[in-house]
């Protein structure tokens, strides 16, 4: 099978899931899917992500999907290579299928993925208010290396500061 298409054998808890770069025809699934996942960000108005934004987003980097064996999307992440330095963002998992370990396969499939393109290290902002993001990201490898002004794509909610913590991985 394709490389970039392979599927992957999860643990016996879940089925076999497959991993794939979204195409154009995908963003009418990946839209409420990842608004569903970033629904806990209270502090911003409106939705993580719409037709255009995720448009752009696939224009300039790629959306890796994870899907089971019915074609029923998982979850997805956004990858962009920026020379020796991949990036990532936007990890959302379907809050029904939270809790399984998708996340883990997400960043590990795109690790791979960037480390077949000569990257050396990758790159992740979490926002602040997200105190629980920091943890899960240390378990995956990444550690602390700064931070970064957050530009939001949406509204901060009046009173509310966020900045980025900027995180890196070793590959």
């Amino acid at each position: 099978m394709d490389p970039q298409n392979r599927p992957l054998n999860a643990n016996s808890a879940m089925a076999e899931i497959r991993m794939r770069i979204a195409a154009d025809a995908d963003r009418a699934r990946l839209i409420p899917m990842i608004n569903a996942a970033f629904s806990i960000e209270e502090f911003l108005d409106g939705t993580r992500t719409d037709e255009e934004r995720l448009a752009v987003a696939m224009e300039k980097g790629s959306i890796l999907m994870a899907e089971d064996r019915d074609g029923k999307l998982l979850g997805s992440i956004y990858m962009e290579s920026r020379g020796k330095q991949g990036y990532l963002g936007m990890l959302a998992v379907d809050p029904a299928e939270q809790g399984r370990g998708l996340a883990r396969m997400l960043v590990e499939e795109a690790e791979r993925r960037f480390r077949n393109e000569g990257c050396e290290e990758i790159e992740i902002i979490v926002l602040n208010l997200r105190r629980e993001l920091p943890a899960i990201y240390h378990r995956f490898g990444f550690v602390e290396a700064g931070v970064t002004e957050f530009k939001p794509s949406r509204t901060l909610r009046p009173g509310i500061e966020c900045h980025g913590i900027v995180m890196i991985k070793k590959l």
